[in-house]
């Protein structure tokens, strides 16, 4: 596993990405919801990666568009680390690209509409694609 570092902008939260292959050959996913585009977020994930989130307190926890995924946020800087959800008693989820120190080196994003798909449809992909996230507090 590649291993790569970055953090919240307060540094309240740091996140450790591992990967099976070097950002370079990711292409962040771009949302195009007003939440997403509004604060620029692009969601970077793979289901044999895990992601790390060391915290010095809890990441607040905000809903929007459909309310099926969590978005944790940095209570102190309100950054969006990461998008989220429980499935099976597992947290899955998709980083923030944009928290991490190396973040120039990723392929262009390239935009998705998950207001397109239906409830089911976006779980079913959640799991398809989204990583293991650990909290650590």
């Amino acid at each position: 596993m590649i291993v790569n570092d970055g953090k919240c902008k307060c540094g309240n939260i740091e996140a450790t990405l591992k990967l099976p292959h070097p950002l370079n050959e990711y292409s962040p996913r771009q949302c195009d919801c007003d939440f997403c585009i509004t604060r620029n977020i692009s969601y970077v994930s793979d289901p044999e990666g895990v992601l790390e989130l060391k915290c010095q307190e809890n990441p607040e926890v905000q809903k929007q568009g459909s309310e099926q995924a969590d978005f944790l946020t940095c209570p102190n800087c309100k950054t969006v680390i990461a998008a989220s959800i429980n499935l099976k008693g597992k947290l899955l989820g998709a980083l923030n690209a944009n928290v991490l120190s190396n973040k120039a080196t990723f392929k262009p994003s390239t935009s998705v509409s998950p207001k397109k798909l239906g409830a089911k449809e976006k779980i079913e992909r959640w799991e398809a694609v989204w990583l293991n996230i650990l909290i650590i507090i």
